[in-house]
């Protein structure tokens, strides 16, 4: 899909937004201080408020992308909140994971996406092997799908066929860093992780675990 008139307007919207930074802050200060809250979830309740549920993941996913400038981190973020899962610790382990390690390869929308799977499918014992196929079946379905709705799936080709109209490299230096930070990239950036975000919530509601 790449440059559609959908992901066009989310991008202008991004860019244009008014970010409310203290309030976002003020969200992840909390789960500093006081972890983030468990849910007992319930699939016929998720599915009864779907389209809430995933109004609120991919807003949540563009401002915790806007505020840690880490697209990956604000992905698994909004949805570790949504569901209840993990820790601040897999948010930090995510600091490295934009395009993996900034070389431009694959988007945080995704890698994100796939942590927060691995924390919803995935078994407490890690020898409970027979939960690993169904999950990588869910993995590999969901980048299709955001396949199809961004375009493509490296963040190198995300920045110059859909964003930006070229790569804009932030990870090689300050400068390009600079570049990108005033060409409203982490604004702007938000589109993958909120559409990835979104479609990750949407799998994890439909192909609930014992649902699968």
């Amino acid at each position: 899909m790449g440059y559609t008139d959908k992901n066009m307007e989310k991008i202008e919207e991004l860019g244009n937004r008014k970010w409310d930074d203290n309030a976002i802050k003020a969200r992840i200060n909390g789960f500093l201080s006081g972890g983030i809250p468990k849910k007992r979830l319930n699939k016929k309740e998720l599915l009864a408020h779907k389209e809430e549920i995933l109004d609120r993941v991919q807003l949540r996913a563009e401002e915790y992308n806007y505020i840690f400038k880490n697209c990956a981190q604000g992905t698994a973020m909004a949805l570790m909140e949504e569901f209840g899962l993990g820790d601040m610790q897999v948010i930090k382990a995510l600091t490295l994971f934009p395009g993996i390690g900034g070389s431009g390869e694959m988007c945080g929308g995704v890698t994100g996406s796939i942590i927060a799977f691995g924390l919803f499918y995935g078994g407490d014992d890690p020898f409970e092997l027979e939960k690993v196929g169904p999950a990588m079946e869910i993995a590999q379905r969901f980048m299709a799908y955001f396949e199809d709705e961004i375009g493509y799936l490296l963040c190198s080709d995300i920045q110059e066929r859909v964003i930006f109209g070229k790569n804009m490299d932030p990870g090689a230096s300050a400068a390009n860093m600079g570049a990108f930070a005033s060409a409203k990239g982490f604004e702007k950036c938000g589109l993958p992780p909120g559409s990835g975000a979104r479609l990750a919530a949407e799998f994890m509601i439909d192909r609930f675990p014992g649902y699968l």
